[in-house]
């Protein structure tokens, strides 16, 4: 089973987390979505999740940066030149001299 209600009232009636699943937090004036809290029935099943999930998006994360940080292989052709030395030769690749 699941409610809604505000954090007053849950503060008032902690008994409550025994006769839910879970409960949705909202904001009695503004109705504004606040955060659920979960039973502790399912709260291991919920960490492990969480972590997966956390997991996996640094992973991701981490994946696009290291494209860009300089971790990519040099073409064996330009082993050992600096970075003029590396436009100088492209350029007479693309254009030819």
């Amino acid at each position: 089973m699941t409610t809604t209600m505000s954090i007053r009232e849950l503060t008032r009636n902690g008994s409550m987390f025994a006769e839910y699943d879970y409960i949705d937090i909202e904001d009695r004036k503004s109705h504004e979505y606040k955060g659920v809290f979960i039973s502790a029935k399912y709260a291991d099943e919920v960490k492990d999740f969480l972590e997966k999930k956390l997991a996996k998006e640094k992973k991701e994360k981490l994946d696009r940066i290291m494209k860009f940080s300089g971790k990519g292989s040099i073409y064996k052709r330009f082993e050992g030149l600096s970075s003029s030395e590396i436009r100088e030769k492209k350029a007479k690749e693309q254009y030819g001299q």
